[in-house]
């Protein structure tokens, strides 16, 4: 499928988009993509390092008649989120990503593209290998793991760049130039339980959430989108108030910087409630479609049969929905000072209640680092509250806008220059990278930029040609004006 892909415009970058789709690139799992990177720099005969935490390096000296100009540093990120819709039969860790062109845009067929961050890869190297772009000395920097914790970002040491300018290839809106983000912090829920005996007469189900939208937990948490956590809580919580039902199993989304699209849960309810139970699945059938159908149009709430010996207890199942009912999810603060940007948010990310062990967690995004940490000890206290010992980590701080540097006027001024228009300057809520490069490179001018991508972290996730084309040339042309 990736042949079609090869032929699109500028063939260099969708070359190397296809070449990186077909490498397995998980987070914590980017060994094969690292020797990929490596391999790539030293074929070109360009130095080339791996440093300590598995970053790679890549350094090109400047094209001729710019080799006075100041060193940029080109900057993505290697891997990629993988998630696949529930009907796919699709294995991450041997198969390459399968890509369908469906008029302007490019997706992959039942899984995450790995447009975000592939496209800004995929960029960098075109112009590596290129022998006709004008650009001054290039440092290019493929960071790992920032999809689930920048560990990557984290670990680059200061001295290992030169670079006084960084463009960073990981926004997803072809007319901003982001110059800010939020940072953020993990907040980990975990216990363990003993089972019980089913009780008697009970009827068992398997309750399955599946079709929700679901995307980038900072990009998208705005708009409005179904949780699908939240919702099968809500549910549950509805039915044992009512009914007496009794919880086996939960397990609900999976990445935490993703909003969670499905949620299954295996329960049992006592055979003189059985018909209200199905009329109550049907009910609330009718209820996610009359709230989401407009941001979740696809939402499906089922049940069918299952087998349930055993059951956590009453004292642990009412505390567990209480509090995951408590836990804040979405907009917890607008920004007072930049229009509709949000400032503060959490993504109640993953339910897993199985085997004796439950563990529930939430990523919590803000451009203030003082609101971070109120609202995950707002997080933690509701937790602690039903006894589970509650864990922080993966805390990276934001990127303080700096919206007189020379890159931003160059660039905006550049914009307007090539499409009678301008450009978007923001801060945006995703967790970019640039923040945590900055604390060993204090002095380096940053912005970021990037093509039309739609639904990352999902199923959904698309890329728009055109729009890539567009900042190929957007970035050729940033290339040959630096100073």
């Amino acid at each position: 499928m990736s042949t079609d892909i090869r032929q699109l415009k500028p063939i260099a970058l969708w070359k190397n988009f296809a070449d990186l789709n077909e490498v397995p690139r998980a987070s914590k799992k980017e060994e094969r993509v690292i020797a990929f990177a490596k391999n790539f720099g030293e074929k070109l005969g360009l130095a080339t390092i791996v440093d300590e935490v598995g970053n790679v390096i890549i350094k090109k000296p400047a094209s001729k008649g710019m080799e006075g100009k100041t060193t940029v540093v080109m900057q993505s990120h290697l891997d990629m989120v993988h998630q696949k819709n529930a009907d796919t039969t699709f294995d991450f860790e041997t198969e390459g990503i399968k890509m369908l062109i469906e008029g302007d845009w490019v997706r992959a067929d039942g899984t995450t593209l790995g447009a975000d961050n592939g496209i800004g890869v995929a960029a960098i190297m075109a112009v590596l290998e290129s022998t006709d772009i004008a650009h001054p000395p290039i440092e290019a920097l493929f960071t790992i793991d920032e999809e689930t914790g920048m560990t990557g970002a984290m670990g680059l040491k200061g001295g290992l760049l030169d670079g006084k300018i960084m463009l960073n290839l990981d926004t997803e809106d072809d007319h901003e130039l982001t110059i800010g983000c939020a940072g953020g912090i993990d907040v980990s829920a975990n216990g363990e339980y003993d089972f019980i005996m089913m009780p008697d007469k009970h009827k068992s189900h398997k309750i399955s959430l599946t079709g929700l939208t679901g995307g980038h937990s900072g990009m998208d948490i705005h708009l409005g989108r179904a949780n699908a956590n939240k919702l099968m809580n809500r549910f549950l919580f509805e039915v044992d108030k009512d009914l007496g039902l009794r919880i086996h199993s939960i397990d609900g989304g999976s990445l935490r910087n993703a909003i969670p699209r499905e949620s299954f849960a295996e329960v049992a309810v006592p055979n003189n409630k059985n018909a209200e139970f199905k009329k109550r699945v049907e009910n609330y059938q009718n209820v996610l479609k009359a709230e989401y159908g407009t941001t979740d149009s696809e939402i499906q709430f089922e049940i069918e049969p299952a087998t349930v010996k055993n059951v956590i207890s009453s004292k642990l199942q009412r505390s567990l929905l209480r509090a995951i009912y408590a836990c804040p999810n979405g907009i917890y603060r607008m920004s007072p000072d930049i229009e509709d940007l949000v400032q503060t948010s959490n993504n109640l990310a993953r339910v897993l209640l199985k085997d004796g062990k439950y563990e529930i967690h939430c990523l919590t995004r803000s451009s203030v680092d003082s609101e971070k940490t109120d609202e995950a000890n707002a997080i933690t206290s509701t937790f602690e509250l039903m006894g589970a010992t509650v864990t922080t980590g993966g805390d990276y701080p934001g990127w303080a806008p700096k919206p007189g540097s020379n890159i931003v006027k160059l660039m905006s001024d550049l914009y307007k220059e090539m499409f009678d228009g301008e450009a978007n300057v923001n801060a945006c809520h995703a967790g970019l990278e640039c923040g945590i490069l900055g604390t060993n490179y204090p002095e380096m001018e940053m912005i970021s930029f990037g093509p039309n991508i739609r639904g990352a972290h999902s199923p959904d996730e698309k890329a728009q040609i055109s729009s890539v084309q567009k900042f190929w040339e957007y970035l050729v042309a940033t290339l040959e004006r630096i100073e």
